[in-house]
């Protein structure tokens, strides 16, 4: 079996059927659709309801699941990202270098903003996930160049 992804986390429960909001949902709204399925444990489990509400995915599954727990996918279930796009699981734990070899830490989080992304790093920086900070994303040898100028501590 492949490695298993997070695309989101059961969140509060939505009325008393089971129910709940999908915490930190994944990008792609096919992935909680009714039929598909996600692991919860290890355990697989089929979404026998699905909705929207306030704009984020409320899901039933076949069996009540614990509050908090990681809902997971098989990575090879992923569609490949977008161009200059990535899963945030992808980014994690990649080394932060600013521009001219200083290097800033390692990504510990990526947080949703207001108008952006930010990544936040093992060494308490925060940087904004936009262009004009993150010149390139290089998977391969693990590393995020950014730009000068984005890492003053205040």
């Amino acid at each position: 079996m492949g490695e298993l992804v997070p695309v989101g986390r059961v969140g509060r429960p939505h009325g008393l059927d089971g129910s709940f909001f999908v915490e930190g949902a994944s990008e792609d709204p096919q992935r909680f659709a009714v039929g598909e399925t996600l692991r919860v444990h290890g355990e697989e489990l089929r979404i026998v309801a699905s909705k929207r509400s306030g704009g984020r995915p409320v899901i039933r599954l076949e069996r009540r699941v614990d509050r908090g727990a990681a809902l997971e996918v098989p990575r090879e279930a992923l569609p490949p990202p977008a161009d200059d796009s990535y899963y945030v699981f992808q980014l994690v734990g990649l080394e932060v270098v600013e521009e001219g070899g200083a290097p800033l830490g390692r990504v510990a989080d990526v947080v949703p903003g207001v108008a952006n992304d930010v990544l936040e790093l093992d060494s308490g920086l925060a940087l904004p996930l936009v262009e004009a900070c993150v010149q390139e994303v290089d998977l391969e040898a693990g590393r995020i160049l950014v730009a000068r100028g984005f890492s003053s501590h205040g």
